[in-house]
């Protein structure tokens, strides 16, 4: 496992993560499972794309989350 890609979720975060977090750490996996910290210009789309939906699936999961003993959202 990537050692930069922290914990996303309460109680090892106080808030809602961020876009930026959410991001840094869709950005670090995919730099992990493809090997390139940076890609060559013809593999930039699919890198980008690919933290992309990296991204959209940790929000999915983070909101998606039920913490024990975490306090129900306001409505």
């Amino acid at each position: 496992m990537c050692r930069s890609i922290k914990t996303l979720r309460p109680p090892a975060i106080p808030e809602k993560a961020t876009e930026e977090e959410i991001r840094a750490a869709a950005l670090q996996y995919v730099r992990k499972v493809s090997g390139f910290r940076a890609p060559a210009a013809h593999n930039q789309a699919v890198f980008d794309a690919a933290v992309d939906a990296v991204a959209e699936a940790t929000r999915d999961l983070l909101d998606g989350l039920q913490v024990r003993g975490a306090a129900a959202p306001a409505a």
